[in-house]
């Protein structure tokens, strides 16, 4: 079994390239997508040469461009538990993160 490791620099740029394929498909320029979402031009141009934007901006593209659902794939908490630890900590979550020592 081979693991593949990516950076945030990779996984940010192959979101911005399916954004791009997306946005072409639905035949819209990037001053379309950028008029339709609400997100500057240059934000968008800047997203889908390098792979930056605000979490914000994103959403309201993947709004625009109807796969707003796939946030939804995100952060799926586990079906399975592997102890009754993971089964407290879902229904009693901590309010704040542990500190450092």
């Amino acid at each position: 079994m081979t693991v593949t490791f990516r950076t945030e620099s990779d996984l940010s740029k192959d979101i911005s390239g399916k954004v791009k394929q997306l946005r072409l498909s639905q035949n819209l320029t990037q001053k379309a997508l950028a008029e339709k979402s609400g997100v500057s031009l240059g934000s968008l141009k800047r997203f889908e040469t390098s792979g930056e934007i605000s979490l914000k901006s994103l959403i309201k593209i993947a709004c625009v461009l109807d796969c707003a659902q796939s946030f939804d794939l995100l952060f799926q908490l586990p079906l399975e538990f592997k102890s009754l630890d993971q089964v407290r900590s879902l229904l009693h979550p901590r309010k704040r993160g542990r500190k450092n020592d």
